[in-house]
Order: C-alpha cells, then structure tokens, then sequence
C-alpha cells in the first residue's frame, strides 16, 4: 500500500502564491495527482502528473495559474499555486494511481493523503 503525505498548506492573502509537497512511500505507483474540496462541493481535480515520462495535466479551471512538477529521485510532486484567490480556499489532497499516464478521475486514484488546508484570506 503507498502512503502518501502532502504538506505545505498554510493561511495566505490574495494574489499570493504557495507550493505543496506530496511524497509517496512504500510501494510503486504509475502517477500522482492534486485535488481540493471545499465545505459542501465535490472533490476537484487540479492536476497529474506521471513523472516517469514527465507528463502533466492540469484542469483548465487553474490553468495558468496552477502548475505541477516531479522529483522522481524523491517520489515528490509539488503543486505550484500562483495569484490565489478566496475561491481557492478549500482542503488540499494529493494522491497516487496505479495506473500509467495522467488522468483527471479520481476514482483512478487508489492512494491518499490526509490532506492540508489553504485558506487565502482577500
């Protein structure tokens, strides 16, 4: 079973910017993802990346501002978050998959993390 551990979340203002970590132990996996969900919404995707051949995707509702990186050394993934905004509030989760290749389902995603909270202040 992979364990993984975000980190990295804090109390911010607007047009901020902030980086969480996630690391992955404990197993092999194909490819890590980002999500959020905040009080009373469904879980987000936010993006993926399969870092065996550096590939990344990002949900279009953060393109631009949200960019995603890898250190294959490390099983660490960062989510690198640009020009926060109130709407960005909400607890962040990191994941891993089994599978090959990026993906946006999170039901693809069979390893989690406990989460860590942003709350961007306006």
């Amino acid at each position: 079973q992979v364990h993984v551990m975000e980190s990295g979340g804090g109390l911010v203002q607007a047009g901020d910017s902030l980086r969480l970590s996630c690391t992955a132990s404990g197993g092999t996996f194909g490819s890590m993802g980002w999500f959020r969900q905040a009080p009373g919404d469904r879980r987000q995707f936010l993006a993926a990346i399969w870092m065996t051949f550096d590939r990344t995707l990002v949900a279009d509702s953060v393109q631009g501002r949200f960019t995603i990186s890898g250190d294959r050394a490390t099983d660490t993934t960062f989510l690198h978050m640009n020009n926060l905004k109130p709407d960005d509030t909400a607890q962040y989760y990191c994941a891993a998959s089994p599978f090959m290749g990026v993906s946006r389902r999170s039901e693809e995603y069979t390893s989690w993390g406990q989460g860590t909270q942003v709350t961007v202040s306006s």
